[in-house]
């Protein structure tokens, strides 16, 4: 069964994912980012420049680049549709819904900020995730 695990009550969102990604990849992880465009795309700017002395590849996958090599040997894929990953291992959901092909990853992460709405939308996916069978990890971030 998939790994839920929630990371909630972050006061940066941006940043607290850059640095989650930063610890995936030095971890040798692969991850899918799943996310609205305009989420990925800050999120693949701040990937560019949080940390000048260090680089976490990534790449920001478009339809021209889904059969390209550069796509396996990318540690980290940001999408739209987590069904254009080509693993399975570890999904990082930014959307505000359980993506529907959540099942197939062995884990799935969910990072929530202190935004009212975040929140509102964190809750019941985290009800939803129960309600599914999933025992959820919670992890409350500190400031």
């Amino acid at each position: 069964m998939t790994e839920v695990s929630f990371y909630t009550g972050v006061p940066d969102r941006l940043a607290y994912l850059c640095r989650l990604l930063r610890k995936a990849q030095q971890s040798g992880a692969r991850m899918g980012v799943l996310g609205p465009l305009s989420v990925l795309q800050r999120l693949d700017a701040a990937l560019w420049s949080f940390e000048p002395a260090e680089f976490v590849p990534h790449l920001l996958l478009t339809e021209e680049l889904v059969a390209s090599e550069l796509v396996q040997a990318t540690p980290i894929l940001l999408v739209t549709d987590s069904a254009a990953l080509p693993h399975r291992e570890v999904l990082l959901n930014l959307g505000g819904e359980i993506p529907p092909d959540y099942a197939e990853f062995e884990r799935v992460l969910e990072v929530v900020s202190t935004e009212p709405e975040q929140v509102q939308a964190g809750r019941r996916r985290y009800k939803q995730y129960e309600a599914l069978g999933h025992v959820v990890k919670h992890h409350k971030v500190s400031p």
